[in-house]
């Protein structure tokens, strides 16, 4: 059976996961430092008073808490939008981890690069990872081998 509007809370999802990995920083920084200005317009928000605002950002807090986790497990089409946005591969020696402006090369020949600040020494022996890429356009790269991840852009 397909939910009504499950294309929608397929976004949300993937807000809320942006959502939960700023939370992991220490503070979520609110849906209008998530988006590019252009997307922000584009999506009406900047019609919502500060208040309305505030109240949509503790939304998707709570929502990234709660509900996005049985949302992703339970519903066929949004597993299916999210696998379809995944790349794999495997980052190509010399790779020791990244400390803030790390540039990854692939097997697959992509190059990417840390787009947040964030340390993480990697001491593996398989640095196979998944990079996904949320509704708004931003990338996330997974190390397969224990889950650690970073925010990423794609240079090449």
């Amino acid at each position: 059976m397909k939910l009504p509007g499950s294309r929608l809370l397929y976004a949300f999802a993937l807000l809320a996961s942006a959502a939960l990995h700023a939370e992991e920083r220490g503070s979520f920084p609110g849906i209008e430092k998530l988006m590019t200005p252009q997307e922000f317009q584009a999506t009406g928000l900047h019609k919502l008073t500060p208040a309305e605002r505030e109240a949509l950002d503790r939304f998707l807090v709570r929502y990234t808490a709660e509900d996005s986790q049985v949302l992703f497990n339970n519903d066929e089409e949004v597993k299916k939008a999210v696998d379809e946005q995944v790349i794999t591969s495997i980052i190509l020696p010399p790779f020791s981890g990244w400390s803030g402006d790390t540039v990854f090369r692939l097997q697959n020949g992509q190059v990417w690069q840390q787009r947040q600040g964030g340390n993480y020494p990697y001491r593996g022996s398989n640095p196979e990872v998944r990079i996904s890429k949320n509704f708004m356009g931003f990338y996330r790269m997974e190390l397969t081998e224990n889950g650690k991840a970073v925010a990423v852009k794609r240079l090449k």
